[in-house]
């Protein structure tokens, strides 16, 4: 069977989720600036998956009803179309939010047999406790989680008024966790195209 040209020259679609739907968040300036990275490559499309604009119910249904039916149409087909994912997270009580946990436990197939990647963010452990506890997470959902991270300890003094960080390594972290993520994206449509996941 042949490989669909598109599927292995197109630009990569990545989708980077914001986690956190807190009043008050730093979520945002920290999704942007990766955002806003990701999206100065060639080799990568990015759509901004803010969970605090979702709305989706906290109670799991095999039936939902309209308002999460309305939700979950905002939100599926746009991770449906997602090469790969990048989570934007913060540590809360050395775990992740509950609304990312949310999210993640209304879909399924949408995560399967596509790359993630994380850009942490919090106290002194720098989010990194809430990316340990999201791979098995992600793994038990048949996605591949790259190695690299990018995470900000103290994230408060990590980034200056233009919301940009203060110290450059945050885009050579983003930039090495950006390549690993095109590689599995590339070859995991690739292999998706040639024969789809679990046929």
């Amino acid at each position: 069977m042949d490989i669909n040209t598109t599927s292995t020259t197109a630009p990569i679609r990545l989708a980077v989720v914001v986690g956190s739907t807190r009043e008050g968040r730093f979520a945002p300036t920290v999704a942007n600036w990766f955002a806003d990275l990701a999206r100065e490559r060639d080799d990568m499309t990015v759509d901004l998956v803010d969970l605090a604009e979702t709305e989706l119910p906290a109670r799991l249904s095999k039936s939902p009803g309209p308002e999460a039916t309305a939700a979950l149409a905002a939100v599926t087909p746009r991770l449906d179309a997602a090469d790969a994912f990048a989570v934007v997270t913060p540590e809360y009580n050395h775990s992740y939010p509950a609304g990312l946990k949310n999210a993640i436990d209304w879909h399924y197939t949408q995560w399967q047999a596509k790359p993630v990647g994380f850009v942490s963010y919090g106290g002194m452990a720098g989010g990194l406790r809430a990316v340990e506890h999201l791979r098995p997470v992600f793994a038990e959902l048949h996605a591949v989680t790259v190695r690299d991270t990018v995470s900000f300890h103290n994230v408060g003094d990590r980034f200056g008024p233009d919301g940009r960080p203060v110290d450059d390594g945050a885009d050579k972290a983003a930039a090495a966790m950006l390549d690993q993520i095109v590689w599995w994206a590339r070859a995991l449509r690739e292999a998706r195209a040639v024969r789809p996941y679990g046929a």
